[in-house]
């Protein structure tokens, strides 16, 4: 256990973390997510029995979001119901997040499928506990400014 870094980062999550670089994608996935399968090779990293709100909370305490995009993150919509319909999880995790968002920043709704297709490029997968289905994130990577030295 280390102090202010939550019990659900793994040594393996907070490895994969430390080594993802700017604009790296992490998808963090509910448990019904294909996750062997999009992943393709690339870590998929297992968190049984914890909630989407928790380990987003967890994650975003540690991992800056990237400032120099629209939408830094995305969720996977709901197939057949209009695009701007959000779940409930949906709306927690947002309201997680959004605080962390820039100016000019939002999260983007992605089709079923879209999403897919965005998540085989992503650097891991983390697999949730959450049962939810379409609970399902991806948070692109900033950087921490050193405020540039004169």
């Amino acid at each position: 256990m280390l102090k202010g870094i939550s019990p659900l980062l793994t040594p393996e999550l907070l490895k994969t973390l430390m080594e993802m670089g700017h604009d790296d994608a992490l998808v963090l996935a509910d448990a019904n997510f294909t996750a062997v399968r999009i992943a393709a090779g690339k870590p998929v990293l297992r968190l049984p029995g914890s909630s989407m709100a928790d380990v987003v909370k967890a994650i975003t305490d540690l991992l800056p979001l990237a400032a120099d995009v629209q939408h830094p993150v995305a969720y996977m919509q709901v197939s057949d119901k209009p695009d701007d319909y959000q779940s409930g999880l949906q709306r927690e995790v947002l309201a997680q997040v959004n605080p962390l968002l820039q100016g000019g920043q939002s999260a983007e709704g992605l089709e079923r499928f879209a999403f897919y297709d965005r998540a085989r490029e992503a650097f891991a997968v983390v697999l949730t506990g959450e049962t939810q289905p379409f609970g399902n994130f991806i948070l692109r990577k900033g950087v921490i400014a050193d405020n540039l030295r004169p």
